[in-house]
């Protein structure tokens, strides 16, 4: 099922980075390695870790 929920990083993605480790203390920097246009490889890496649906995963994102 594909969703029309884009990934929305507002700000520095570090702050949001600093934020996702506090709540999940197992996610590493190599996890949370963000490029340019490749949200969706960031999105399944947190998918897997994180055990969530993609779009529970771009949500926790975007409410940061």
């Amino acid at each position: 099922m594909k969703t029309d929920t884009k990934l929305r990083i507002k700000g520095s993605w570090n702050e949001i980075k600093g934020k996702l480790k506090q709540k999940y203390a197992d996610l590493t920097d190599d996890d949370l390695l963000y490029e340019e246009g490749k949200d969706e490889e960031l999105l399944g890496r947190l998918q897997r870790k994180l055990g969530k649906s993609m779009d529970e995963v771009k949500e926790e994102i975007n409410s940061l």
